[in-house]
């Protein structure tokens, strides 16, 4: 974008639209000065040119807010020249006027982006009507812009320049304009797939009413379909009343369904009936209920091999990915760690009252080069914790202790140091000098009991949780926090939890 684009760009969002600037194009000078009379007595900032080249010139230095064009100039076709408009400003409105009756060209310049296709002899009201109209579409396409940008920058979401991710910001974009009720976000752990939901749902026709979120891994499966679906009085023991669910709460709006892939086949069944007709009955009940809801799913298991192994309805997975959208890893989009590391930075400097206005080229080296396993969330805990305990005004590589946050478990059979450390503190009478380190010490006994008991249990961790004596959602719990594959984090149920 040149300088003087950028001159332009920045002068029409100042100026008021009582006072909108616009450009008449014509050849004849006569017609030029008919309709500037007409559209400065109405109100308008009107420039005037004859031809192509002054058009452009005009438009590049000036940036009208809409364009009034003939189609027969001297030196240009008034369509290309409004190819070249769109280019530069997509959706600027542009009213084509034309001496001639052509309906090929009219369908033409409509295609090509037009706002309206005139034909002379103009008429005043007409003219000034669709100005009018043409211009309060502008406005209210710019304020639709702006809300957006507030939106993205309130979910935290860091406009990042990588392909990959200015390919998922589209998408994002056009799910949230569309009424598709099904979207399916795909990828690993801490990449901010709830983010993007959220952002779906703010970015929609549905930003004013509920989202709602449920984590279909952390609530017990035979209480997942009373949360979602809601029950009638009496429909089991503890039914005393009658409960709404989630997807009635939110009728006309948003419901998120995390780690979908954790969904019972039964259980599954009844979600797909609702995306087929938007109807359910609640437990108990008999009556079918009609909502429109959006759903989105999230998972960040591989969902097609989970159909394969019998695991995941296959008519299910293909409802839920109407609009699949895939969040890379942070890895593979090298190019948005120091955005989103400096973004992240700013939000602590104003939580902690801290000070950290850059990352030192040796630091910047080392994140550049770390593998991110815990993508974004692991990024912005590193620079939580960075910022919280560390002073100054750079972020210098003795800061960083990458993968401190998430520690690798040991493996079955291999000894950490802290499980030495643990063996002499036991074999040595007394209390070492500089102390024990329990809490440390006591992770490290749970970590090594749960891989322990994963690998006697093959990995299935209904049998881990019984032979551990905790509960299962407790056990996924405490995995996620060792990040364990299999924890709600991991992988499927079935395959050998190991640290990562």
């Amino acid at each position: 974008m040149t300088e003087d684009r950028r001159n332009a760009d920045d002068a029409r969002e100042e100026r008021a639209f009582p006072t909108a600037h616009v450009l008449v194009v014509d050849d004849e000078q006569s017609i030029r000065h008919f309709v500037k009379c007409a559209l400065v007595d109405a109100g308008y900032h009107v420039s005037e040119a004859g031809s192509g080249e002054a058009a452009m010139r005009l438009f590049r230095a000036e940036g009208p807010d809409l364009v009034v064009l003939d189609v027969r100039l001297p030196d240009a076709d008034g369509l290309d020249l409004l190819a070249e408009i769109q280019q530069d400003s997509p959706g600027l409105p542009v009213i084509i006027i034309t001496a001639v009756a052509d309906v090929k060209k009219a369908v033409e310049a409509m295609r090509r982006g037009a706002f309206y296709f005139l034909r002379k002899p103009l008429a005043l009201d007409e003219l000034e009507g669709l100005v009018r109209e043409g211009l309060e579409k502008r406005r209210l396409r710019l304020e639709v812009e702006v809300l957006r940008q507030r939106v993205w920058q309130e979910e935290g979401i860091v406009r990042c320049q990588s392909p990959r991710m200015l390919e998922v910001y589209r998408m994002v974009e056009q799910v949230a304009r569309g009424e598709t009720t099904s979207v399916l976000i795909e990828g690993e752990s801490g990449t901010g797939k709830e983010h993007i939901a959220r952002t779906i749902h703010k970015l929609s026709a549905r930003a004013t009413k509920p989202f709602l979120e449920i984590n279909c891994a952390a609530i017990p499966r035979e209480l997942l379909e009373s949360e979602l679906f809601g029950h009638e009085k009496g429909a089991f023991t503890d039914a005393r009343a009658q409960k709404q669910g989630l997807l009635e709460l939110a009728h006309s709006g948003t419901l998120f369904l995390d780690e979908v892939g954790e969904m019972s086949l039964p259980l599954q069944v009844k979600l797909l009936r609702v995306l087929e007709r938007m109807t359910f009955k609640r437990v108990g009940g008999l009556k079918d209920i009609s909502v429109s809801t959006r759903i989105i799913s999230a998972t960040n298991q591989n969902l097609e091999r989970r159909v394969r192994e019998g695991g995941f309805r296959e008519d299910l997975f293909y409802r839920l990915k109407v609009v699949p959208i895939y969040v890379p890893p942070l890895r593979e989009r090298r190019d948005d760690i120091l955005p989103l590391a400096l973004h992240f930075m700013g939000q602590f400097n104003l939580a902690f009252k801290k000070e950290f206005t850059r990352i030192h080229p040796e630091a910047e080296r080392a994140m550049l080069e770390y593998p991110w396993p815990g993508n974004i969330r692991e990024l912005r805990n590193l620079m939580e914790r960075t910022v919280l305990l560390e002073s100054g005004s750079e972020l210098k590589p003795a800061h960083l202790h990458l993968g401190a946050a998430a520690p690798r478990a040991a493996r079955p059979g291999e000894r950490s140091e802290l499980a030495e450390r643990l063996e002499d503190i036991l074999a040595t009478p007394g209390v070492p000098s500089d102390g024990i380190p329990c809490e440390a010490l006591l992770e490290e006994l749970e970590k090594t009991l749960i891989l322990k008991a994963s690998a006697a249990c093959n990995g299935n961790q209904s049998r881990t949780a019984e032979l551990l004596r905790m509960k299962r959602d407790k056990l996924r719990y405490r995995m996620k926090i060792y990040r364990m594959n299999g924890g709600y984090d991991g992988d499927e149920e079935g395959e050998q939890p190991t640290g990562t």
